[in-house]
Parts: structure tokens; sequence; C-alpha cells
């Protein structure tokens, strides 16, 4: 149980890494002359190198177990981002940094989901990947207002600092008290690479992998890189404000994550369950387009609903994962993830593109602009996910 805390210390780090350019925005325009271009690649080179790890991440999952795997990446990748960060003197340095801060947290939560995999009753995988993903959203609100305060106070390259340190004693205590489970051999065809392609071969993946690319983007997308950027151009809302306002969303998707963790068993649907979850993101989403100066208050209330509909991470994975073979779940999972994260650096630089391209109208048209294009790529991958098979617990 230590080394699944420590894992879970680790999520809540990878978490903070995701989101804190939000918070952060206004100081690295002002030392380093970052745009909003800038801000946009780095959060996306940060979920484009998560993603793209995943493949190497999931063969070392199953080859060589989550310790060694979690440990190494974390304290090379994370430490060592986080120390380039705290000495970035342009915009592209905080574009390296985050790619191996990317590359550093890629394994954590796979790694838990691989242990949960081995040692607890399928059934149970839902509420473990939920609740897991809920405490380490916590990363989300010490990425709020806390991290505007400590920026405030000690200056942001302080924190990167301190934080760099602190990786590499988690990244230390995940050596020292994870225990490896127990691994499954299964056909020479899913060794190495080959397991992410069988997995793809799977006809019952094909409706799944297109939710898991957007149905984490909206939230984690705009928590992690647009909350800020719109609070601070739609009403002028400084470090402190932005702060308050993100902090809310963060404690929404914990509690996103956490209700969504039973709901599973008893309900005895994951597909209807994500369906309807989708359906009030979209419909915060849709609010946001059609009015996206409505008042502060109205707006965080939207972008709390956003954080709480857009929890479905962990159900989402459990759906997908209860048609693995077990021999394969370290590349099943982190295949899902690769969609998942790959979609969300994706769904960045396009949003990035996205407002840039309409910010000459006016703050209020490019976010209603940003707003449209979330909802309209989540509406389709909805289209697509109805026509996935169902996986209750009973069947998992």
């Amino acid at each position: 149980m230590a080394g699944i805390g420590a894992l879970a210390i680790a999520y809540v780090l990878s978490q903070f890494y995701r989101a804190c350019l939000a918070v952060l925005t206004p100081a690295l325009v002002s030392d380093l002359g970052a745009s909003k271009a800038d801000l946009s690649a780095a959060s996306g080179a940060w979920f484009a190198a998560f993603a793209l790890a995943q493949f190497g991440v999931g063969v070392s999952l199953d080859a060589y177990g989550p310790r060694r795997t979690a440990a190494i990446l974390l304290a090379l990748g994370g430490g060592g981002g986080a120390g380039l960060f705290a000495l970035a003197d342009t915009p592209t340095h905080v574009v390296l940094a985050m790619v191996l801060i990317g590359i550093g947290c890629s394994p954590v939560l796979m790694a838990s989901f691989v242990i949960f995999a081995a040692n607890f009753p399928p059934a149970r995988f839902a509420v473990l990947a939920s609740w897991m993903v809920a405490f380490g959203t916590l990363g989300n609100v010490v990425g709020a207002a806390p991290l505007a305060w400590a920026a405030e106070s000690f200056g942001w390259r302080a924190v990167m600092v301190g934080l760099g340190g602190f990786t590499v004693a988690v990244a230390l205590a995940l050596l020292i008290l994870l225990r490896d489970p127990a691994r499954h051999e299964g056909p020479s065809g899913g060794k190495g690479f080959g397991g992410f392609i069988e997995i793809l071969k799977m006809p019952v993946m094909w409706a799944i992998l297109p939710m898991a690319a957007i149905n984490y983007a909206p939230s984690a997308g705009i928590r992690a890189l647009w909350a800020g950027p719109y609070l601070a151009d739609v009403y002028g809302a400084d470090t402190l404000a932005i702060g308050r306002v993100t902090l809310f969303m963060a404690l929404a998707m914990v509690a996103g994550a956490f209700l969504y963790g039973p709901l599973d068993t008893l309900l005895k649907t994951r597909k209807w369950i994500i369906v309807v979850g989708t359906v009030v993101t979209l419909l915060a989403l849709g609010f946001l387009w059609a009015r996206p100066e409505p008042g502060i208050v109205a707006s965080g209330a939207a972008l709390v609903v956003l954080g709480i509909a857009g929890g479905g991470f962990g159900l989402l994975m459990a759906h997908g994962r209860a048609f693995v073979p077990a021999h394969l779940t370290g590349r099943g999972v982190t295949l899902m993830n690769f969609f998942s994260i790959g979609g969300v650096g994706l769904m960045q630089f396009a949003s990035g593109a996205v407002v840039t391209s309409t910010i000459d109208g006016g703050a209020a048209r490019a976010y209603s602009a940003l707003f449209a294009f979330y909802a309209l790529v989540l509406l389709l991958a909805l289209a697509i996910y109805l026509f996935s098979r169902d996986a209750a617990p009973a069947n998992a």
C-alpha cells in the first residue's frame, strides 16, 4: 500500500505539471515574452510527449514492471524538466521543459492501473482507477490558488526548483516502496510493440478509442491552458482571481472523478454513464459558445460543470480494458491513454490556432470559437461511441 501511496503522490505531480501553465500565464508573458501561441505549444508539447511515450511505457510495464518504469522516467524526465523550466530564458525553453516533464509523468497513472488490474477483481477496476484519478487531480488544486500564491511570494523560478527536487524524491520513494505484480505470459504475437497491433485489430475497440481521444480534452485542455487566458482576456482577471476560479474547477474535477467511480457497479453499465456525462459536457460548452461573457460567476459555474462532467476518464479506461487480454494489460491501458492524452495535445495545438485566427474580432468572439471547436469535436466522438459495445462490471 505504501507503493500505491507513492504512485498517488506522483500522479498529483503529473496533474500539477499539466495544469500549471494556466496560472503562470501572466508571469511567463511578462518575464519571457511568451505569446498565446507559445503557451499553447508548451501545453500541447507536454501532452504530445506524454502520449508518444505511452508506447514505450506500455511495453516496459508488461516486460519490466511498474516499479522501475515509473521511478526512472519520473526522476529523469520530471525532475530534469522542472529544473530546465526554472532556468528558462525563452518560451522555447519552456516548451522543451514541458516535453521532458511529459515524458517523466507518462508512466505514473498507467503503472497504478496495471497493479489494479493484476491484484484486484475486474469489477473494482473502474472505482479504483477513478479514485486514483480523483486523488491525483488534487494536483490541479495545488496548481490553482496555492501555485498563484507561491509564484507571487517566491517567484515562479524558485517554485519550479522546489518542485524538481520533490519530484526526484518521489521517484526514489517509488523505487524503494513499489512492488511489481506477477507478469502474464501471452502468445508470441503479443510481444513488444506487436501487442498494440493486436489490440488495434479488435473491432470492439474501434468505437471506444475515438471517445478516449476526445472525452478528456475539454476539461483537461481548458483547465490546463485556456481557463487563465479566457478569464484574463474577457474579464481582465489577475493571477489571484484566475487562481480562485481554476481552484473551483480543479475541485470539481476531483469531485467528478470520485462520483464516476462507483456508478458502473451501481447502474450496471459503463457506456451509458459516459454518454450522459458527455451530453452534460456538451451543454456546458454550448452555453459558453453561445454566451462567452455572461459574467465571471456564470463562466466559473460553467467551468465547474465541465470539471465534474469531464471526470469519466477512469470509467472509460475500464470500458476499454474489459476487452483487453491479461497479458496485454500494460499495452491496453497505455494505448487508451495514448489516445486520451494525445487527443488533448492535438486539441491544444489546434485550439491555439482557433484562438489566434479569431482574436482580431475581439476576445469574446475568439473564446466563443474555442468553445464551439471543443463542442463540435466532442459531438463527433459521441456519435461514434454510441456504436460501442457496453461492458458491465459483472462481465468485465
